[in-house]
């Protein structure tokens, strides 16, 4: 063979007298195939002997990189949205020849980097960072057109539209890399519709800690008609603890949920929510990663999933 040629499983399956896929399978040690030892120890022999190279590692060593793409996703962000996003990210990378690997918890840097030196990827990529940040697709206004922003609107005018003036935004526990900035996109919608200021509490965790927290908030604020909630965990628990106290939505507080997860549309009541495609927020974040175009891209227009708790 030409020493520019690269070695293929079908020059080792011709020197070693075995079929392709034999080959394959012994290189790939395939724990579902039976071969025998002699067979394997010469398949092996020849593939040493031609200087055979795995396509994959081959491309690394010529690249200087591996063709993996590694997503880091925090803790506390997972939902519909997010899944959504990283079956875009995943068919995209596949479209071109890479691998996604996804990492979830909170990430140090000296954590991201033991990754970088063990498999060299492609890219480190943080979770939906664009949207998290404000900015999303072809939008530099703060996310209004299809990012954070616009469907934190979308949730808080959904609440006006049905009467409520008084709103108060449920947070999770915790550190939350998205909390602070649906604070701040929250009071700029009421400002806009003409709301009062919106307050907030934290939905604790256990589900005592709930019901303490929901009553409390209630007594100091009896005007609080209806709860933006962070996320449908977090509305889910708004509602058991309604429950818990006598009371229920939206009899006594409308609650609404964000991000349309399954179990939402299981309870009772099921919870309205605001259901986010993300599919096309994961496929640009695949092409930026490969500096491919990404012109022909158009996300799906989150919208109102109109239940029963609001």
């Amino acid at each position: 063979m030409g020493g520019s040629e690269r070695v293929t499983l079908k020059d080792v399956a011709a020197a070693s007298g075995v079929s392709r896929a034999t080959v394959s399978f012994v290189l790939n040690d395939d724990p579902n195939q039976t071969i025998s030892a002699t067979t394997r120890e010469r398949v092996r022999q020849a593939a040493r002997d031609l200087g055979y190279v795995p396509h994959g590692v081959a491309r690394a060593l010529r690249e200087g990189a591996s063709r993996v793409v590694v997503l880091n996703i925090d803790w506390g962000l997972e939902g519909n949205y997010s899944r959504s996003y990283v079956r875009g990210l995943d068919d995209e990378l596949a479209a071109h020849d890479h691998i996604l690997l996804v990492r979830h918890g909170h990430h140090t840097p000296p954590e991201t980097q033991r990754v970088l030196d063990a498999i060299r990827p492609r890219a480190v990529i943080r979770f939906a960072e664009p949207y998290l940040t404000g900015h999303d697709l072809e939008d530099r206004g703060g996310g209004w057109k299809d990012g954070l922003a616009a469907h934190s609107a979308l949730q808080i005018r959904h609440l006006a539209e049905r009467g409520h003036q008084h709103i108060a935004l449920a947070l999770p526990e915790g550190e939350n890399p998205v909390a602070g900035a649906r604070l701040r996109f929250v009071a700029q919608i009421a400002g806009r519709l003409g709301l009062a200021s919106l307050t907030s509490f934290v939905a604790s965790r256990p589900r005592t800690a709930s019901a303490r927290a929901v009553e409390e908030f209630r007594t100091a604020h009896p005007e609080v008609t209806a709860v933006a909630a962070f996320n449908d965990d977090v509305a889910l628990r708004t509602v058991t603890a309604l429950h818990d106290l006598g009371l229920s939505a939206p009899g006594d507080l409308a609650v609404m949920g964000y991000d349309d997860t399954e179990y939402g549309a299981l309870m009772t009541p099921a919870l309205t929510t605001v259901h986010i495609d993300a599919e096309a927020h994961g496929r640009l974040a695949a092409r930026t990663t490969l500096g491919l175009d990404a012109s022909d891209l158009e996300p799906v227009p989150a919208r109102v999933i109109v239940r029963d708790s609001a």
